[in-house]
């Protein structure tokens, strides 16, 4: 698995954004925090929306990615994605983290397409190439993975990060 900001720093992140995943997030179960969600009426669907994520309306795109993002590299794909899909405006990075999460969850063709997505309001988001490498290597198809490998090698260098793990997984993998 590629490695992001390590936990800390995303942790760190998270918290200087004032944003706290509440501990039903952490256990991957609905939030019954009532005093963030009283303020809408039971059973409305913002209470369900509130009661279901631990989060209230006007959460930012940002705090609902780094959410999205924490939960997604700690194995809870689902809420992960219960986060993600909030999002108002659907960036590079929160297409990614969709794709990843819902390729964790067993669905690698609509994760293929969150990748697409991603790569085509960025091509040089090397991150969603890399989980697209790993995507490729996980349906066994390694020649497309190392065209990825070439691709990120070709956008930011045989240094970087994302090619440095990628090259890794697929070492692992052949």
């Amino acid at each position: 698995m590629l490695k992001r900001p390590s936990l800390l720093v995303t942790l760190a992140a998270f918290a200087a954004l004032g944003f706290a995943a509440p501990a039903s997030a952490q256990k991957g179960e609905p939030s019954s925090d009532s005093s963030k969600c009283s303020r809408y009426k039971k059973g409305s669907d913002a209470w369900k929306k509130c009661t279901a994520t631990g989060l209230i309306e006007g959460t930012s795109d940002q705090e609902l990615y780094y959410a999205g993002y924490w939960l997604a590299r700690t194995g809870q794909y689902a809420k992960a994605l219960s986060y993600l899909n909030q999002a108002q405006v659907k960036d590079e990075r929160i297409l990614t983290y969709i794709g990843f999460a819902t390729r964790k969850l067993g669905d690698h063709d609509t994760a293929m397409g969150f990748y697409a997505r991603a790569l085509t309001m960025n091509p040089n988001y090397t991150v969603a190439r890399a989980y697209l490498g790993e995507a490729h290597l996980e349906r066994g198809e390694t020649a497309k993975a190392l065209d990825e490998l070439a691709e990120i090698g070709r956008r930011c260098g045989k240094a970087c990060v994302e090619f440095k793990e990628l090259e890794a997984e697929i070492a692992k993998r052949t």
